[in-house]
C-alpha cells in the first residue's frame, strides 16, 4: 500500500511539475526582453533648433524623427544629437557664421536637458554617465560634432565644444573643409590635400588629448587612413554602411573596415536609404518626389529636390529644413494604402550590412545609427518610435543578447572609453 501512496504521489508530483513549465519564448517575446534590457544607442540624430523653445520642444511629439514622446515609445535610449553645419568658403566670415550655427545647438541640445525636460533627460560625457542615467529611467542625450568647419583655424575652439559636451567630431561633411578632403571629392577627383591639411593632422592630435571620438563618415579614404596613422585611439564611423553591399562613397570599402578593426574602432551601421541598397531607393525615391511636391503644393510650401539644397539660399534652407518632416509625414501616410508603391528600403537591408560588416571585421566592431532628421529612415525603422524592429530583426537572424548588446551600443561605449583613457594618459594632460 506504501508503495502504490509513494507511486501515485512521485507521478502527481511530475505531473504539477509539467504543468507548471514555462511555456517557450517566442521570438517576438525574446525580442521584447532583450530590447527591455539592453541600452540602445543611435549615434547620428539631427536637431533644428526651432524645436528646442519654450513653446515647442521634444518633451512634445513632434513631427520630427527623434523627440522624447517618439524615444520612449520605441525603447530608444541613447540619442546622439548633431551640431551640424554645412559646407562654405573656407574664410573668416564663412567660420564665424559657422562658429554661431554651432553654438546654437549646443545651446539648444543644453536647454532640452537642463530647462525643458531634466526630469526625462539628461546629458552624459562618457560611459558610466550612461549606465547612471539611464539606470534612473531618463532618456540619453551624446552630442557629436558634423564637420568642423566651425572650429576655423583656431584650435582651441576644439577644447571648448568639448567642453560644451562634444564626444564626437568629425573633420569635414560634404566638401573640402580646412581640415581634410571630403568623400564627396570621389565625384569629380578634385582634392584639396589628398587627406588631411596640416591643421587638420593637429586637429587630431588634439582630438585625442581631449578625449574626443574621431569620425571618419564623411572625410575621404586617404583622410581616414591618415588619421588612423596619426591617431592614438580607435576611431570611429558614426554614420556609414558596406560599400561592398552599396557602391557609394559615404559608405567603408572592405580595405576600410579591416582598417577600422585593427584600429580598434567601430563602424554604426547606418538606417539611410541611399547607403543601404541603391536601387529600392532610387525608384521608391523617385516615386515619392511627386508625392512630397503634391503635398508641398497643397500646404502652399515652396518644395525643392533634396539635391538642389545645396544650391538654396539661407532662408530657402531654413524654410526646407524646417517643412520636409511636415511634408515627408504627410507624404507616407498619403501612400500607405497605394498599389503601386516601389518596396522601399527596410530593416532587413539594414541588418544585412550588419551582418556582412560582423562576419568581415567582427561583432566588437559594428554598432547602429539612423540620421534620424538628417536623411534617415527606413520601412520598419522610420523614426525612434520603431526603434523595437531592428532588434527584432536582429534576433530572426540568430543574434544573441550578448552580440546585440554590443551592436546596440557596447561597442561604441567601449571606443569612447579607450578615447578618454588615451586623453587621461597623455603628457602634460
Amino acid at each position: 500500500m506504501r508503495t502504490i501512496i509513494i507511486s501515485f504521489f512521485i507521478l502527481g508530483f511530475l505531473s504539477c511539475g509539467e504543468s507548471e513549465k514555462k511555456p517557450e519564448e517566442s521570438m517576438q517575446e525574446i525580442a521584447q526582453r532583450i530590447h527591455q534590457k539592453v541600452v540602445t544607442i543611435d549615434t547620428h540624430a539631427d536637431i533644428n533648433v526651432k524645436n528646442f523653445t519654450d513653446s515647442i520642444n521634444y518633451t512634445q511629439n513632434l513631427d520630427t524623427q527623434v523627440n522624447l514622446p517618439k524615444m520612449e515609445e520605441g525603447g530608444l535610449d541613447v540619442a546622439w544629437f548633431i551640431v551640424y553645419t554645412g559646407q562654405d568658403t573656407l574664410s573668416d566670415e564663412g567660420y564665424e557664421k559657422a562658429y554661431d550655427n554651432a553654438m546654437s545647438k549646443f545651446e539648444a541640445i543644453h536647454k532640452l536637458c537642463e530647462e525643458f525636460a531634466p526630469e526625462r533627460i539628461a546629458l552624459a560625457l562618457n560611459s558610466e554617465d550612461v549606465r547612471n542615467i539611464s539606470a534612473t529611467g531618463k532618456k540619453v542625450a551624446m552630442i557629436g560634432v558634423e564637420n568642423a568647419y566651425p572650429i576655423g583655424e583656431d584650435l582651441s575652439r576644439i577644447e571648448e565644444f568639448h567642453e560644451l559636451g562634444a564626444r564626437y567630431m568629425s573633420l569635414s561633411h560634404n566638401g573640402h573643409s580646412q581640415f581634410c578632403d571630403s568623400n564627396t571629392g570621389e565625384k569629380d577627383g578634385l582634392w584639396s590635400f589628398n587627406g588631411l591639411s596640416k591643421l587638420g593632422e593637429d586637429a587630431v592630435k588634439e582630438m585625442n588629448r581631449l578625449g574626443i571620438m574621431i569620425d571618419i563618415s564623411h572625410p575621404s579614404k586617404a583622410a581616414m587612413e591618415q588619421m588612423i596613422a596619426i591617431s592614438k585611439a580607435p576611431i570611429i564611423a558614426s554614420h556609414s554602411s558596406a560599400r561592398a553591399l552599396c557602391d557609394h562613397s559615404r559608405n567603408l570599402d572592405d580595405e576600410q573596415l579591416l582598417l577600422l578593426k585593427e584600429n580598434g574602432g567601430v563602424v554604426q551601421t547606418v538606417a539611410f536609404t541611399s547607403y543601404l541598397h541603391t536601387a529600392k531607393s532610387d525608384a521608391k525615391a523617385a516615386y515619392m518626389r511627386t508625392v512630397y511636391k503634391e503635398v508641398a503644393d497643397s500646404l502652399g510650401i515652396d518644395w525643392y529636390d533634396r539635391s538642389e539644397f545645396n544650391n538654396l539660399n539661407d532662408a530657402q534652407k531654413e524654410a526646407y529644413i524646417t517643412n520636409y518632416p511636415k511634408v515627408r509625414a504627410i507624404a507616407n501616410d498619403v501612400v500607405v494604402d497605394r498599389q503601386d508603391v516601389p518596396e522601399g528600403v527596410n530593416v532587413q537591408d539594414l541588418v544585412d550590412h550588419i551582418d556582412y560588416m560582423v562576419e568581415l571585421i567582427g561583432i566588437d566592431h559594428v554598432g547602429i545609427s539612423s540620421d534620424f532628421d538628417g536623411g534617415g529612415g527606413i520601412d520598419g525603422w522610420s523614426d525612434a518610435s520603431e526603434t523595437f524592429n531592428v532588434t527584432l530583426e536582429l534576433v530572426k537572424r540568430g543574434y544573441s543578447e550578448e552580440e546585440i548588446t554590443k551592436l546596440w551600443g557596447a561597442n561604441l561605449m567601449r571606443v569612447l572609453d579607450e578615447v578618454q583613457k588615451v586623453a587621461r594618459e597623455w603628457p602634460n594632460s
